[in-house]
């Protein structure tokens, strides 16, 4: 074909594309399409296999009997519109929930229809959003969810409850102020972890957990190797739900604390030198398993225990998943209605608590439906507290030496010196052998000291560092604790 010839289809293509579909571009200079009215948008360059934009446009010019083009000419048509778009203003693109006009957010249910719920201060309706409010991309992990029902009195919650296996009632509150959080699309949620012993169902329920939020074909995972691996599939949709993990790595630990309150990736762009690829990612986060041993300090602070039970009277995985799909619509209607409702609700923010937004979250539903969710979220930090401290020889060190400290006396030593003294303290009179991990330097003992330093201030010794004249001393105190409040008498 001459170029003659290319130039004509190169044209009636572009004039196709810019007549029937919206092209912007996003902050990271990613170039999307959307067709007219719809919220859904596509990368232009695409080759997925959820339907790329090429396919969709040549689908279109087919259908609409201007031909079929060859590579050549759909190439230089795209590269001219991605020419163009990249001078439109920049609107970001989301997966599953997302920020609207007006205070309003959305939950994108997965439909080929565009169908979406926005929620507002008054309530939530089920709408097709205008593109240029909402702009959804979806991927292979994008299931599709049943449309909500209205007016369900809040029995989609009971039902929820019934079919799974949570060991008490503050257990469930917090499932349920985790799952309102999951349709924020700001507020960063800390990361269930469903424990208990084997039979109880863990599996099952983080499935029904995560299918209220990502649609019937949602489903757990196996923990990635490495953590390029983890954000890929992280990115690629909104719940991560990783099942039966046994164990957490300092580096998957890590990359778990990043997912759940955000961070950057940046890695270089394919075929080029020195372009590079920002991927900006915050998901919400759920875990399942029997123990993962030792957590680290950092991300105790961002997990949420949930506690299960084995059942007194076993069913088959498909009676539940029978019981369980009809009544989906019914569960997602009642779990907007209470975020609706929590939402509306003012309640004091608890500035104690690293996972403020959370803490918030749970005021709010007390409030709201009086659930002990932040009295419960207060008990689960606790445990976790627990749980580092018994997996850490030198927190307990710290606390047994601190227990023979005066109180509001605090003993101000170099590294060196709190080492010699801490090493000794552990060793004893019998000189028992040091664990593995044990601190070898001053320098080695006061980073692990500021990791492990909101754990021992939640028992009640503080840990500071400071600098003389001569030489930086690192300080332990433990204040007296607060005599209780009296009560005035009443006249």
């Amino acid at each position: 074909m001459s170029e003659d010839e290319k130039n004509p289809a190169r044209e009636v293509i572009s004039d196709y594309a810019r007549a029937n579909f919206r092209y912007f571009r996003t902050a990271d200079g990613t170039v999307y399409a959307q067709r007219n009215g719809h919220p859904v948008a596509r990368p232009i360059r695409s080759q997925g296999t959820t339907g790329s934009h090429r396919q969709e446009l040549m689908v279109g010019l087919f259908k609409d009997g201007l031909g079929v083009f060859n590579g050549t000419a759909l190439k230089e048509a795209l590269d001219l519109i991605e020419a163009l778009a990249l001078t439109e203003d920049v609107q970001p693109v989301h997966i599953r929930v997302a920020p609207g006009f007006d205070g309003a957010s959305w939950l994108d249910l997965g439909r080929a229809d565009g169908q979406s719920v926005r929620i507002h201060p008054t309530g939530w309706d089920i709408l097709t959003p205008d593109p240029r409010e909402v702009c959804w991309r979806r991927t292979q992990l994008t299931g599709e969810l049943p449309l909500p029902a209205k007016d369900t009195n809040g029995k989609g919650i009971d039902l929820l409850m019934r079919l799974c296996n949570f060991a008490s009632a503050q257990t469930e509150s917090l499932a349920i102020a985790w799952l309102i959080g999951c349709l924020s699309p700001s507020a960063p949620v800390p990361a269930p972890f469903l424990t208990g012993p084997q039979g109880a169902g863990k599996s099952t329920t983080g499935r029904m957990l995560l299918r209220i939020i990502e649609g019937m074909s949602g489903d757990l995972r196996r923990a990635p190797k490495d953590e390029e691996n983890l954000i890929t599939a992280v990115a690629a949709g909104w719940v991560t739900a990783l099942d039966n993990l046994s164990h957490l790595g300092p580096d998957l630990s890590d990359a778990m604390c990043c997912i759940v309150t955000g961070a950057e990736n940046i890695k270089r762009a394919l075929f080029t030198d020195g372009d590079v690829v920002r991927s900006r990612y915050r998901r919400p986060l759920l875990m399942t398993g029997i123990d993962v041993g030792v957590i680290r300090p950092d991300l105790a602070e961002r997990l949420l225990p949930l506690r299960l039970e084995r059942p007194r009277v076993r069913r088959t995985e498909d009676e539940l998943w029978a019981e369980y799909a009809p009544v989906l619509p019914v569960i997602l209607g009642s779990l907007l209605d209470l975020t609706v409702k929590v939402r509306a609700t003012e309640a004091d923010i608890p500035t104690d608590l690293r996972m403020a937004d959370f803490a918030h979250l749970c005021a709010q539903l007390d409030a709201a439906a009086s659930m002990g969710a932040l009295d419960a979220y207060r008990a689960s930090l606790d445990d976790l507290n627990d749980d580092v401290i018994e997996g850490d020889l030198l927190a307990q060190t710290v606390l047994k030496h601190a227990a023979g400290i005066d109180p509001n006396t605090g003993i101000r030593m170099t590294s060196a010196e709190w080492l010699h003294s801490l090493t000794q303290l552990y060793t004893g009179e019998d000189f028992r052998p040091l664990p593995k991990g044990w601190p070898t330097t001053g320098k080695v003992l006061s980073d692990r000291l500021k990791r492990i330093q909101p754990v021992l201030a939640a028992r009640g010794v503080l840990v500071d560092w400071g600098r003389t004249r001569t030489a930086r001393y690192i300080e332990i105190t433990r204040p007296a604790p607060e005599p209780p409040d009296e009560q005035g008498e009443m006249f």
